[in-house]
C-alpha cells in the first residue's frame, strides 16, 4: 500500500506532542486506527521503531528522537506557510490579474481600478488587454472581461450589458453626404471598417436585417485596427461607421455622432465577466468582482435607451428645419 509520507510525519509528530495516538488522531479528524496505521507505514517505510507504545503510554525510541528533531523543521515552516496562505485568501492585498479586450476597453475599466485600489491601497493591478481570445487558465488571470461568451470551458460568464452595434456619422458628414435611407445607399458612402489586431482580417458590420444578424463587407476608403482611431474618423467627418455604443453613447447624447439605419442596429454581442469557481477565491478576487459587477451591470454610460437613439437620429432633421 502506498504511504502519504506527509501525512504519516505529521501524525507521527502530533502524537509525541499530545502523548497519545487517540487525541493525534481526533486532532487531524481521521480515526485512531488510521493514525496508528499512518505511522506503523512510516515505521515499515524507513525500517526503524520510532515509537515504543502500549494502550496506555507511548515513548520516543532513540531513532525516533533524532527523526523527530529533524522533521520539526520543515513541520513548522509548513505550518506558517498555511497559516500564511489562510490569511491571504481573506486579505484584500496583492496582485490582482486581470485580462480583457484592448479596443475600447481601457476608458471602461480604469474608472474601476481607480475606486478599488483607492478603497484598497494594498492591491497590485496586473492588466493584459489584449483583442485575441486568450487561453484563460494559461494567462493566470483572476478576472476576465470579453465581448462575446466566456472563451474557455470550467469558467463562470456573466454578462455585464449588451454591445449596441449603430451606424453613425457626424453631424456634418451627413450635411456634406446626405444621410443613407437604406442598406443599399451605403454603396454610396465612405465607409470605414476595423481590421481585427491579432488576425489582420477585416471585420465585417453585423446588421439587423429582417429578424436576423447578417455580416456585410463593405468597400472601405479608411481602414484600422484601432477603434479610437476609427472613431475620431467618424467625429471628424471623414468617413461613416458601424461602431459601439459602449465607447460611443457619451459622443451620440452630446450630439457629435448621429446614429442611422436604426433598424439595422444590433445588440447580440455583449460585455462579459468571467472568472473561476467563487468558493475558492481570494478575498480581493471576490471584492473586485463585487465591485464590477456592481457599476457595470446594465452601466447607463455604455447603453442607450430606445428614447435616446431616436431623439438623436432626429436631429439632423430638426436642424435642418430650423435652418429653413
Amino acid at each position: 500500500m502506498p504511504i502519504n509520507e506527509l501525512r504519516s510525519i505529521s501524525t507521527f509528530a502530533k502524537s509525541v506532542e499530545l502523548g497519545s495516538i487517540r487525541k493525534a488522531a481526533l486532532a487531524q479528524g481521521v480515526s485512531p486506527q488510521a493514525a496508528s496505521q499512518a505511522i506503523a507505514q512510516l515505521e515499515q517505510h524507513l525500517g526503524v521503531r520510532l515509537l515504543h507504545r502500549t494502550t496506555r503510554s507511548l515513548a520516543l525510541t532513540e531513532e525516533g528522537q533524532h527523526f523527530l528533531e529533524n522533521t520539526q523543521p520543515a513541520l513548522a515552516a509548513l505550518d506558517r506557510a498555511l497559516a500564511l496562505a489562510r490569511e491571504a485568501k481573506d486579505e484584500i492585498a496583492g496582485p490582482l490579474r486581470i485580462v480583457g479586450p484592448k479596443s475600447s476597453f481601457a476608458a471602461i475599466l480604469m474608472p474601476l481600478l481607480d475606486e478599488f485600489c483607492r478603497m484598497h491601497p494594498a492591491i497590485q493591478p496586473d492588466v493584459q488587454l489584449d483583442d485575441a481570445i486568450g487561453n484563460w487558465v494559461l494567462d493566470r488571470a483572476d478576472i476576465g472581461f470579453r465581448i462575446g461568451g466566456s472563451p474557455e470551458e470550467g469558467v463562470i460568464s456573466r454578462q455585464l450589458f449588451p454591445v449596441q452595434l449603430l451606424i453613425c456619422a457626424s453631424p456634418a458628414y451627413l450635411a456634406r453626404h446626405g444621410v443613407p435611407a437604406t442598406l443599399e445607399d451605403l454603396a454610396a458612402h465612405r465607409c470605414s471598417v476595423f481590421r481585427h489586431p491579432a488576425t489582420g482580417k477585416v471585420a465585417p458590420w453585423y446588421l439587423s436585417v429582417n429578424g436576423e444578424i447578417e455580416h456585410r463587407h463593405l468597400p472601405p476608403v479608411f481602414s484600422t485596427n484601432d477603434t479610437e482611431l476609427e472613431i475620431q474618423a467618424v467625429l471628424k467627418g471623414q468617413v461613416i461607421g458601424q461602431l459601439a455604443a459602449l465607447a460611443t453613447a457619451a459622443h451620440i447624447r452630446a450630439g457629435r455622432l448621429v446614429p442611422v439605419l436604426l433598424p439595422h442596429m444590433t445588440d447580440h454581442l455583449g460585455l462579459h465577466i468571467y472568472y473561476g469557481s467563487r468558493a475558492a477565491q481570494p478575498k480581493r478576487v471576490r471584492a473586485f468582482l463585487d465591485l464590477a459587477i456592481a457599476r457595470l451591470f446594465n452601466a447607463r454610460d455604455h447603453v442607450l435607451t430606445s428614447k435616446e437613439i431616436q431623439a438623436a437620429a432626429r436631429r439632423p432633421l430638426q436642424a435642418a428645419q430650423r435652418r429653413r
